[in-house]
């Protein structure tokens, strides 16, 4: 049988695929399974297949749950807050009259690029309770000082604007990309019809956007379910667990705690949960 010589072209990137992707994946997979434990680590003898049992603890342990429900909290205000804010950037940078435009996304984007631990320390001495700037505008304001990373209520707002902050410059530029995609004939033809800028906006540039909107909406709710770095850096999941997210459960399981089994399984939940949540932004954008 003669292969397509397109074949040998993709092999080397297949071979990639399945032996640091697929092969990877399957085996954390079985070990989802199993009860692998550092002792297991020690001696694989001591390793035993346990079925469903580390999903069943997984549903029935109260930290899941809390961890759970912290993470879908951060994904309902944070990623319509993040493509909101990228929208808007998008919108400034992008405007005819705006000067400086490459400047200007390039600042914007810099947060992105930009080294978590960096930022975390300066995000820090921002929130600090008695000398950080957020609290000196309280009290320049006549209202009392908020210990931003040390309130339960506000330890995750507070995590929610750092993120924003750090990563709205991506979506942002693929905004910028969508709105250059959309004919300039098209605003003039409306100006001509009388249509005025909110008319055009809700018209012509979140219809035509609507691809984009998608791609963004996905990326965006992918990362947010995987909220780790800045829990880790800035709260360590506290305080009393209001800053808990499944990414970080499953870390402090897998490398604090060593029961690899047990965060295997967190890892395909939140997985099964990701691609959920995938699925239906694409029928809500068919629809």
């Amino acid at each position: 049988m003669r292969r397509n010589p397109a074949f040998w072209f993709v092999a080397p990137a297949l071979a990639l695929l399945a032996v640091f992707f697929f092969l990877p994946v399957a085996a954390a997979l079985g070990l989802s399974f199993t009860d692998f434990d550092i002792y297991a680590l020690a001696d694989i003898r001591r390793l035993r297949f346990v079925g469903l049992d580390n999903y069943r603890r997984l549903f029935g342990d109260p930290e899941f749950w809390q961890a759970l429900r912290n993470t879908l909290y951060f994904v309902a205000v944070g990623g319509p807050l993040s493509v909101l804010v990228s929208l808007a950037a998008a919108l400034l940078v992008n405007h005819r009259l705006a000067p400086f435009k490459g400047l200007f996304r390039s600042l914007l984007f810099l947060p992105v690029v930009t080294t978590l631990v960096a930022v975390a320390v300066v995000w820090r001495y921002l929130y600090q309770p008695r000398y950080g700037i957020l609290n000196h505008l309280l009290g320049r304001l006549g209202l009392e000082p908020v210990d931003w990373l040390g309130d339960p209520d506000w330890a995750m707002p507070a995590i929610i604007v750092m993120a924003v902050w750090k990563n709205f410059g991506f979506n942002m530029i693929v905004f910028v990309a969508g709105l250059q995609s959309i004919p300039e004939s098209l605003y003039e033809a409306a100006s001509i019809d009388g249509a005025g800028h909110r008319r055009q906006f809700f018209h012509i540039t979140l219809p035509l956007l609507a691809p984009t909107f998608l791609f963004v909406a996905v990326i965006t709710v992918i990362g947010h379910f995987q909220l780790f770095a800045e829990p880790y850096v800035m709260t360590q999941g506290g305080p009393a667990g209001s800053t808990l997210s499944l990414a970080l459960l499953m870390y402090q399981q897998g490398f604090r705690w060593w029961n690899l089994g047990y965060a295997a399984a967190i890892a395909f939940v939140l997985f099964g949960i990701v691609g959920s949540f995938a699925v239906l932004l694409a029928l809500v954008r068919r629809k």
